[in-house]
């Protein structure tokens, strides 16, 4: 998400639609990372207010167009932090059971529990899947959770540099095409080009050489031999 804004990328509509494509990213690559690597799915309004928190986040940083190191730097401990919220989610939810790699098996749900563990859950197909494949189980698991993470957060961040690098062009070239039918419109008139300045042929410089033997080169002598030798 240049240091000076290009026109038009700065506007609202356009902000709140960069936002929305940052915390979709973000979480659902989050999330699922997630969900595969602990074998469990997620709660649904866990996940419903952590993109809520993200796009909060987001929109304040999109004033202007990001480069790669800045959106790497905010998606990667992002991602991070979302593991922690997600991994806590899990576990109030389900039990430290389940977090482990076990079977979501929700636990008495009473009182803030109710409301924070009702609404359904997040990746269960997932889940399944993964509970065969058992990759927590691995001792080298967490680790291999955190290089992921990082991983998938690098590539998200060059994938949304490559979307703000096209947005640009796209909203500098409506700039361009729109701005010429509003001067006709204003106008009245295509714009005049610019007085020409009549560039006068420079003459080349003879010196008094040259002139007699030009003068002479033309010369045409008609006169004859003289009378005494004709005679």
């Amino acid at each position: 998400m240049a240091d000076s804004p290009p026109m038009g990328i700065s506007e609202a509509g356009i902000r709140i639609a960069r936002a929305a494509v940052f915390t979709a990213l973000c979480v659902a690559l989050s999330a699922g990372a997630h969900v595969f690597f602990s074998a469990t799915p997620l709660p649904v309004l866990t996940v419903a207010a952590v993109a809520v928190a993200v796009f909060a986040l987001a929109f304040p940083l999109t004033g202007r167009e990001r480069r790669f190191g800045s959106i790497a730097a905010l998606l990667v401990p992002l991602q991070l932090v979302l593991d922690t919220v997600f991994t806590t989610g899990q576990t109030t939810c389900y039990g430290t059971a389940a977090t482990a790699g076990g079977a979501a098996a929700p636990v008495p749900r009473v009182s803030a529990l109710s409301l924070l563990c009702a609404g359904g859950d997040v990746g269960t197909p997932l889940a399944r899947f993964a509970a065969g494949a058992e990759p927590a189980a691995h001792p080298a698991g967490p680790w291999l959770l955190l290089a992921v993470h990082v991983a998938v957060a690098l590539a998200a961040a060059g994938w949304l540099r490559g979307g703000e690098a096209a947005l640009a062009r796209l909203v500098r070239a409506a700039g361009a095409v729109t701005f010429r039918p509003l001067l006709l419109a204003v106008t009245g008139r295509p714009p005049l080009p610019g007085p020409r300045t009549a560039v006068r042929p420079r003459r080349a410089e003879r010196r008094p050489g040259q002139v007699r033997a030009l003068l002479l080169g033309h010369c045409v002598i008609r006169r004859g031999p003289p009378r005494a030798a004709v005679i």
